[in-house]
């Protein structure tokens, strides 16, 4: 059977195909979708969001000594959240199959690095796979299961944003319906403390021993010899993942390949082999000079980083312009006629109100965090100061509020906000922080009651899993003050003056403080819960009575899409389809211009 699948579809296709019984991940751009695709195989599957990467990978690592075969999916900096259990299960090995994805972005198009996840590999010193396209992303994870349990270790399966959301033809399967292992009581296997370590890192050497033979031999990894028709001197390409396809896409059948899909050991005598067939050799790698540096290693002269960028996706443009200094020429526009269209929060983003009258605020400092509301930074809000990764808000804020005090007359304050999903990744921790070491910034829960950014996955405040069972919702406000914090106010994000009024009371305390904005997304799917709480809620629109408009522009000081302006008349309007009413541009109007249309 044949389908046309993205590599995450693929991805989760191979993974049900392998037997896989229990799966794991927190959602992540350009990793999402394997799980939300897995979790349609509900009869043979268990599929579960988790609250961080590093919950995911143990959930998993536990099904997996259980007996069970199973996945853990995440972005790359999501890798960094699990990297303690992750090196320590490469010293322990498996049980059932364990198979970790890690979705790298090159490029950075929705991330906040360009971190090459290949080192993890090397560094943890467990077995790596990279597939090129669909079908391989389908063969190769139904190979990784194999791989795991022949040599009793985890097996990090490194995938890039081009491969989880192009689409290819893949040749399908059956489900292969692996029985669970009995579990062996065995401390000496399974339990890392001093007495059994040395053993186990023994072991580890000897298991990549094994592997880098396996690298050497195995069909992932293949020479494919062609015939230089337009060189003078025989050239070779050593590439992995997408990159052999970009390179194929460039230099066709004109060049020879060494195309690695199986990355970590390097099989050495293959490339040493390669090496003595060709004159020339490029390698084409993105990100970090990992089998550049080992093939210099290995004393082969060799072209990487030294021609191609050290960033960004090896694109075929990239690849010519690199090696041949021009791309293919394309239809010439006129570049200064295109409208720049940077991104924004969506008309009736709940996060708006917050942001407009926060960015007025003076002497405060804005900690912020990963999510929809990061747009905060840019005009007109100027509301955010800084951000690192997911949680680090709260943290980083009581952290700069501490220093703001040591200084005499301080008047700093420093406001820290989050997300509800991302609260709950890995911001109680960083809440307990604040509270334990007597902290006084104000921290704010933005509660849109679902995970926004990365396509409305649900999360331990929504009130259902990811495979659609009701379960029980984590009150936000209870949990708050279960960590100790004294004051906690609940607001509607839209209401400026409550929001104003709200943070003159946080202002005025000399403790910690949490406010949480509570209400929905406007793009979310709303829930029988939802249509209760917000009644009448994206029902409406506003509308601009042009006679009353004095051009003063305060509505679109508010940042949002749905408004206009018009130089030539000096008036505002309103575009109705996007409009939901959430009414904060009616309440900055000074002229009461821009009114509530009921339907």
């Amino acid at each position: 059977m044949k389908k046309l699948l993205t590599g995450n579809e693929a991805m989760a296709r191979g993974a049900w195909e392998a037997g896989i019984r229990f799966a794991s991940a927190y959602p992540g751009t350009p990793s999402t979708e394997i799980l939300e695709n897995l979790a349609l195989y509900k009869e043979d599957i268990l599929a579960e969001w988790a609250t961080n990467e590093k919950v995911a990978l143990e959930a998993v690592i536990g099904a997996s000594y259980a007996g069970a075969r199973a996945l853990a999916a995440m972005k790359h900096v999501g890798l960094n959240v699990a990297a303690d259990p992750f090196f320590t299960n490469s010293y322990i090995g498996v049980n059932g199959g364990l198979v970790l994805i890690t979705a790298d972005e090159p490029g950075m198009h929705s991330s906040q690095n360009e971190q090459d996840n290949r080192n993890y590999a090397r560094f943890a010193k467990v077995p790596m796979f990279e597939p090129s396209d669909s079908q391989e992303a389908r063969d190769m994870i139904k190979e990784a299961f194999e791989i795991s349990e022949k040599y009793d270790t985890p097996v990090l399966f490194r995938v890039t944003t081009r491969l989880c959301h192009s689409k290819s033809i893949v040749e399908c399967g059956d489900r292969n319906q692996v029985e669970i292992k009995e579990y062996v009581k065995d401390v000496k296997k399974y339990v890392p403390v001093p007495a059994f370590t040395g053993d186990m890192r023994i072991r580890v050497e000897e298991r990549l021993n094994k592997l880098e033979e396996f690298s050497n031999n195995t069909p992932l990894n293949y020479i494919e010899l062609n015939d230089s028709v337009s060189q003078d001197t025989k050239i070779g390409v050593v590439t992995s993942g997408c990159c052999y396809r970009f390179a194929k896409e460039v230099f066709g059948n004109n060049v020879s390949y060494l195309k690695l899909g199986f990355t970590n050991p390097l099989p050495k005598a293959m490339m040493v082999e390669f090496a003595s067939k060709v004159d020339k050799i490029y390698v084409i790698e993105e990100n970090d000079a990992i089998i550049e540096n080992e093939l210099k290693a290995l004393g082969i002269e060799c072209n990487g980083k030294n021609t191609f960028p050290f960033h960004g996706e090896m694109t075929p443009d990239v690849i010519r312009k690199s090696v041949y200094g021009k791309t293919n020429e394309t239809i010439a526009y006129d570049e200064s006629k295109v409208v720049p269209r940077p991104p924004t929060l969506c008309a009736g983003c709940p996060h708006r109100g917050f942001m407009y009258e926060l960015g007025k605020r003076k002497n405060t400092v804005m900690s912020g965090d990963i999510g929809c509301y990061a747009l905060s930074f840019a005009e007109p809000y100027s509301a955010m100061d800084w951000s690192v990764c997911m949680g680090a808000s709260l943290s980083m804020g009581h952290g700069a509020q501490q220093v703001f005090n040591m200084k005499k007359d301080n008047k700093t304050r420093v406001v820290s906000f989050l997300g509800d999903s991302t609260f709950f990744h890995t911001g109680i921790n960083s809440l307990l922080d604040v509270v334990y070491n007597k902290g006084n910034s104000i921290n704010v829960i933005l509660d849109n009651r679902i995970t926004g950014m990365t396509g409305h996955q649900e999360n331990p405040g929504s009130g259902y899993t990811l495979q659609g069972l009701e379960t029980e919702f984590v009150d936000i406000e209870a949990l708050v003050k279960a960590c100790g914090v004294k004051n906690v106010r609940v607001i509607d994000p839209n209401n400026l003056k409550e929001v104003k009024d709200t943070l003159d009371w946080a202002y005025a305390l000399d403790e910690a403080s949490v406010i949480i904005t509570r209400w929905p997304c406007v793009l979310k799917k709303f829930s029988k819960e939802d249509k209760e709480e917000f009644k009448g809620a994206f029902k409406d629109n506003c509308s601009v009575n042009a006679e009353k408009c004095v051009g003063c522009k305060m509505c679109v000081k508010v940042g949002c899409p749905a408004i206009s302006f018009d130089k030539v008349e000096k008036k505002a309007s309103i575009e109705p389809t996007p409009c939901v009413g959430c009414e904060v541009c009616k309440q900055v109007c000074p002229v009461g211009a821009i009114e509530k249309e009921v339907k």
